[in-house]
């Protein structure tokens, strides 16, 4: 074991030397390696991962929530989450995303006040750990920025204790016009020290401030985090807006060789205490450079498939699937010991920097232009030469899928539905927005009191109010609850639908998009074809090419398919999962 110990501090110290190679620092690699190991408990005991390891299967499916997404009176918020866990999703559900649930100041979590604490308002770790207990418990590691209103940022004003020289600062007069960010707001927020003016740097908003990992102590502290959240039950880390990490005056500060052999790092020593946690970038960049963070299956486990949503959005709007087609077609497999983790909503808008080079500005335009028709509002960011682009599309889902590029239809029930059927189906474990889970629409009441236009997306239930809608079969929240767990109960017995099964894109036309998938050991293929269209479509099966020699069965009707040369006729927004053979 010593030997093994000795190994873990090996690797450290090399992974040390690149990030810190054009810093100096006053403390040399082999003494910061060892307070990492130390702080992780790792001096007796390491776990060495085996490389290329799946720790995943068909059977994960994440939700993704906040700890008070559902309130109910005398009740901490945690406590009611887990009882609608329970209730209504235990079967099909094995893992949850709590966005932050720590005390904050600002976006609504994504501004840590303290992070080793629960937030009071929602629930205490043991809340947490209970349902660490009975779900795969998925944490932001929010690590770019903390909340001004922190302790170690009020050091930093005092310039004196813990957090003193934690964050980022420039000069105004420094060359910072490659910077890229999401944001409109000055880059750099004036504050007053003992040492005079100082100017941090804030790649989000003035509440956001950037810490500076040129400094080892930031890194141990981060490093002390993750222990934490390890003991109380944390498996999959969400590495929030990573790509910002390192910083260097003079570049664009986004996605640098320190930033990926920082993540590198920090999954030496995640797997070394927990070889069966992972980790998740949030890399809301365009798809190549999110694809880096993969490295050699060596760096991220999982990245956020980004470039989905606001495809799969323009593809269900236009009932044209050219340019999903084309983006699929050129996604590399995620080999074996990664994984992509596939969404269409989540807390946040909807991405546009992922279409970048996917989608023309023509349907770019197109795309916003309809959402805004369907009541979302549009985020913007400032470019390199100043020019003001948008930057994504915040709505609710369900009302983003309300009609088409032409307008409002009878279909947004089917369209619905269709998204997830194609999102469930694809190559990759699945996170689902719980207001999608739920058919949740526009809150405009939320927007109004926030000014934010991400709230429009960040409904909170009352239970009561949940459960008479979900009662009500005069509203469409039941149908949608009650259909998407019939679509996840299906997937979750497929081999074929393994986040590493093998997928090739199908050529069907323009209004037909399907891929199929094969289980790792061959044995079942599934033919996965949606209609995206409002119209009733052909589909000749006879161009599938189906084994003769072997049964096939439609998943989500359970049709048998005796006639392989039959055409099935699709109605608007249907899907078809054709198997040949079914897991019961």
């Amino acid at each position: 074991m010593l030997a093994q110990v000795e190994q873990l501090k090996n690797k450290l110290i090399q992974q040390l030397d690149t990030i810190y190679q054009d810093v100096a620092i006053a403390q040399d690699p082999t003494d910061i390696a060892d307070a990492l190991i130390e702080t992780m408990r790792l001096e007796s005991h390491v776990t060495a991962p085996t490389p290329f390891t799946n720790h995943w299967s068909e059977n994960d499916i994440i939700l993704i929530t906040y700890g008070d997404s559902i309130i109910a009176p005398e009740q901490s918020p945690l406590k009611t989450l887990k009882k609608f866990l329970d209730t209504h999703l235990k079967d099909t559900i094995n893992s949850v995303h709590i966005l932050p649930f720590f005390p904050y100041s600002s976006d609504d979590g994504f501004s840590v006040i303290d992070y080793s604490s629960v937030n009071e308002s929602l629930g205490t770790w043991q809340d947490i750990t209970q349902i660490s207990q009975q779900y795969q418990l998925m944490s932001d590691l929010v690590i770019n920025h903390c909340s001004s209103r922190s302790a170690w940022f009020d050091n930093f004003i005092k310039a004196k204790g813990l957090g003193h020289d934690f964050f980022f600062t420039a000069q105004p007069d420094d060359d910072l016009s490659l910077v890229v960010r999401p944001r409109t707001s000055p880059l750099l927020k004036e504050v007053e020290t003992p040492q005079g003016k100082r100017f941090v740097w804030c790649t989000f908003s003035h509440d956001q401030v950037d810490f500076d990992f040129r400094n080892p102590e930031v890194l141990k502290a981060f490093t002390s985090i993750i222990r934490q959240y390890l003991d109380n039950g944390v498996k999959i880390f969400r590495f929030d807006a990573i790509a910002f990490l390192w910083k260097v005056v003079g570049s664009n500060s986004i996605n640098l060789p320190q930033t990926h052999e920082m993540v590198r790092l920090l999954r030496t020593l995640i797997e070394a205490a927990e070889p069966q946690a992972i980790i998740i970038t949030e890399t809301n960049i365009p798809n190549p450079q999110n694809l880096t963070y993969f490295g050699n299956a060596n760096e991220a486990h999982g990245i956020y498939n980004f470039s989905l949503p606001p495809l799969l959005l323009n593809t269900l709007l236009t009932g044209n699937c050219l340019y999903l087609k084309r983006w699929l077609m050129s996604m590399p497999p995620a080999q074996d010991g990664t994984l992509y983790f596939n969404f269409i909503a989540s807390h946040d808008g909807i991405g546009l920097r992922p279409a970048e080079g996917l989608l023309s500005d023509t349907e770019l335009d197109s795309l916003i232009h309809t959402i805004e028709k369907f009541g979302g509002k549009i985020s913007w960011r400032t470019t390199d030469n100043g020019e003001q682009k948008a930057y994504e599309m915040n709505i609710a889902l369900y009302d983003a899928l309300q009609g088409t590029v032409d307008g409002k239809d009878q279909w947004n029930f089917q369209r619905f539905i269709c998204a997830h059927a194609i999102m469930f189906a694809l190559e990759g474990i699945p996170g689902i927005y719980i207001h999608s889970m739920l058919g949740t629409q526009n809150d405009y009441q939320k927007l109004a009191n926030t000014h934010h236009n991400r709230s429009i997306n960040r409904h909170r239930w009352q239970e009561d109010s949940l459960e008479a809608a979900l009662t009500d079969n005069n509203l469409h929240h039941n149908k949608v609850l009650s259909t998407l767990k019939t679509l996840l109960a299906i997937r979750i017995k497929q081999p074929a639908f393994h986040p590493n099964a093998t997928q090739f894109t199908l050529h069907l036309g323009l209004q037909l998009f399907g891929f199929w998938r094969q289980s790792q050991n061959r044995k079942q293929s599934i033919f996965c074809i949606s209609n995206i269209s409002n119209q009733q479509v052909a589909l000749p099966l006879g161009e599938l090419n189906l084994i003769v020699s072997d049964s096939w069965v439609e998943l989500i009707s359970g049709m048998k398919i005796d006639q392989l040369n039959k055409v099935l006729m699709l109605s608007p927004y249907q899907s078809v999962w054709i198997a040949n053979s079914v897991s019961q």
